[in-house]
């Protein structure tokens, strides 16, 4: 692929809910511009943007795909993201590097909530969009309403550019309101008439509508317009493109994927009114050295510098890396540094991708996305830059895991084979994790809800022939005693030669167990116990508090004090006052009124006003308390809240049925509580 000055690439993320025709809108573009023959088909499993086995199965984009297509002298890079809100992690690591985006709504369906969510974080981070309503081959589409919802969400900025030709439920085309060009469908193919006389009074209205929000642009417009002097065509595209670029105006497109109506209308609006890579501010990073701050213009003269969005592994090439370039080039040979690992490198190689098929360049520059592949080092979210001139760019903030599933290789000769296969893995998905909890032996996956589980889980065995078995997760409580309680240990042993013997008295006694785990104190009057052995006596209760008495878990919040014993001038040694203090804690348990505590998760909710009822009911359903709201923009609403784990387990899953699919939370340990009787009783 040939190489494009900076003016004519175009960086656009590709959005929408799962099912709305992001990747049947790619094969239209890629049909239409010449790049296939043949539009490639989901049901087929055809299609460029889908080409990992877990999306041919599922039939659902599960991971971003690179689609740079050209057309009319312009280079534009799409970016295919996942439409379920489980892989929104990687839809905000592409919004971090992209200049403009297109959002697809099923027409069908009209806006949900979703997809809501989704234009209010483009209109806060003011980022360039258009809104393509797809869809118009079916019958009894809502075009006043759809239109009326979308402003309900994004304000009058929403302006059609594009409105179809629909009579009686039969979709016929589209009239272009910028140019004012009609395009009829007939028998599979588009060609230019006139405007149709039963639309013709609402062509005139929305054009009106275009040329009066250029007229607002600018003083000089509007006194032309209000003078009764028509504004040029060039007029209003420059119009038409500064009102996009600063947020002003959204258009609006309506179309049909099925029948590639529309598709190249919207590529030469991008091209038209989006933004170049240099026509917004410049990026803002970091000194990484001293974090004094640092801006880099989108030039190819300035010094190197670009972000990691996505790493992929592959079993037979390795590690590809997805970089956006912000300043400066890259090519093969060429050495950059990576302020995370504080490490130059060495470029291997560098390549363009369609999908997962290898496009050939010489070097990427300031504006361009590509690849550096075979990199092993280089992760999702690095900055790399030039080694002479130091940058940092901080992305995103990555999610932390909502949900944790307990898994184990079906088969034990897969132990080692795992441990590699979810390393890299979290290489790839930096919104995943793994762990293995030390108490209970689980091996925990974590993730931002089931769907995304369930992928990890299916490449595990496609990817790397790693069969897995699930469980759920055990909740890892801590045992404490509620009264404080004196209690002797005696140990003594004889058996020929030196014996041992050890005599403690220790007063046992709770402390807060999320202030302090244990504390030892020692009063001893008369060198009944010698110094000696006080960290004897220490570490015999921190051997024996690992398993508390009740069911095996560790023991927390005891604060123990030596008062006396007894010793033998022979037969005592560390090991016997060792013995003779876990003798101590043993007998102490019989009257100290052992009990488990519970972890303790905070709950930072964010949902919309009308599902804040029943989040608050069900957070007191499941023993936690609401500790407070906030409003937030869009008409949602942060709850704070406080719940023990053991209540949260399945809470990703809970969520999304309450909220429909829009609630999002983050969850945090913040001590232990002691566990209600009621319960204690069920747990042992």
């Amino acid at each position: 692929m040939k190489q494009y000055d900076i003016e004519h690439l175009r960086t656009i993320a590709l959005i929408g809910h799962h099912g709305s025709g992001k990747t049947s809108f790619m094969e239209s573009l890629l049909h239409v511009t010449g790049a296939k023959e043949t539009k490639g088909s989901i049901e087929e499993k055809t299609t460029t943007s889908d080409y990992l086995n877990e999306e041919k199965d599922h039939q659902s984009s599960m991971s971003t795909s690179l689609i740079p297509i050209e057309y009319n002298g312009y280079k534009f890079n799409f970016l295919d993201t996942p439409g379920k809100r489980e892989f929104v992690s990687e839809v905000h690591q592409v919004l971090s590097v992209v200049k403009g985006a297109i959002v697809m709504i099923d027409g069908t369906k009209g806006i949900d909530i979703g997809t809501e969510l989704v234009l209010s974080d483009l209109k806060e981070r003011n980022i360039p969009t258009i809104i393509f309503f797809n869809k118009m081959d079916r019958e009894n589409i809502k075009l006043e309403e759809l239109v009326t919802n979308l402003r309900e969400i994004i304000g009058y900025q929403a302006v059609p550019f594009l409105w179809p030709i629909v009579e009686n439920n039969d979709f016929r085309g589209y009239v272009n309101l910028v140019d004012m060009k009609t395009h009829v469908l007939d028998n599979g193919k588009i060609s230019e008439q006139p405007v149709p006389d039963f639309i013709a009074d609402k062509v005139n209205e929305l054009r009106e509508n275009i040329v009066e929000s250029v007229a607002m642009s600018s003083e000089e417009l509007l006194d032309k317009h209000l003078g009764g002097e028509e504004i040029s065509y060039n007029e209003i595209c420059l119009g038409l493109r500064e009102g996009v670029l600063s947020g002003d105006l959204k258009p609006i497109v309506f179309g049909s994927v099925k029948d590639s109506v529309g598709v190249i209308d919207i590529l030469e609006m991008i091209g038209q009114f989006m933004p170049a890579p240099n026509d917004l501010k410049p990026v803002n990073g970091i000194n990484p050295d001293n974090n004094e701050p640092l801006k880099r213009e989108t030039k190819i003269e300035e010094p190197f510098s670009a972000y990691v969005f996505k790493t992929m592994i592959d079993p037979f090439i390795g590690s590809i890396n997805f970089i956006k370039v912000f300043s400066g080039s890259v090519e093969s040979g060429q050495k950059i540094y990576n302020p995370r690992t504080k490490e130059t490198i060495k470029v291997n190689a560098i390549s363009l991708l369609r999908g997962k098929e290898q496009l050939s360049t010489e070097l990427l520059h300031a504006g361009d996305i590509g690849v550096l592949i075979k990199l092993d080092d280089i992760h999702t979210a690095d900055t790399l830059c030039d080694p002479k001139s130091l940058f940092k760019i901080n992305g995103p903030v990555i999610p932390s895991p909502t949900i944790y599933v307990a898994v184990h290789p079906k088969n034990k000769q897969d132990e080692d084979k795992i441990s590699t296969a979810l390393n890299r893995l979290s290489i790839e998905d930096p919104s995943f994790a793994y762990k293995r909890n030390r108490e209970t032996s689980q091996l925990l996956i974590g993730g931002q809800g089931m769907n995304h589980i369930k992928l990890i889980i299916e490449k595990l065995s496609n990817t790397y022939k790693v069969e897995v078995d699930t469980d759920e997760q055990k909740i890892v409580y801590r045992e404490t005693i509620k009264r404080k309680v004196e209690a002797e240990g005696r140990h003594k042993k004889q058996s020929g030669g030196s014996g041992q013997f050890g005599v403690v008295k220790i007063i046992f006694e709770p402390i807060n167990p999320n202030e302090c785990e244990f504390e030892f104190d020692e009063k001893i009057h008369g060198g009944s116990v010698p110094r000696g052995y006080f960290p004897a006596v220490e570490k015999g209760l921190i051997d024996t508090f690992v398993e508390g008495p009740l069911a095996k878990f560790p023991v927390i919040g005891v604060k123990a004090t030596l008062i006396d014993g007894q010793y033998h001038a022979v037969d005592s040694n560390e090991i016997s006052f060792k013995i003779a203090a876990a003798l101590a804690f043993k007998e102490a348990i019989k009257t100290a009124k052992p009990t488990l505590l519970e972890p303790v998760m905070s709950l930072n909710i964010i949902v919309k006003d009308d599902f804040v009822g029943d989040v608050m009911g069900d957070i007191n359903k499941r023993r936690g308390q609401v500790l407070g709201m906030e409003p937030l923009e869009g008409g949602k609403q942060r709850v704070l809240a406080e719940v023990p784990e053991a209540e949260i387990i399945s809470y990703a899953m809970d969520l999304n049925a309450m909220t429909q699919g829009t609630g999002t939370f983050a969850r945090e340990f913040i001590r232990y509580d002691e566990v209600p009787e009621h319960i204690l009783s069920k747990i042992l």
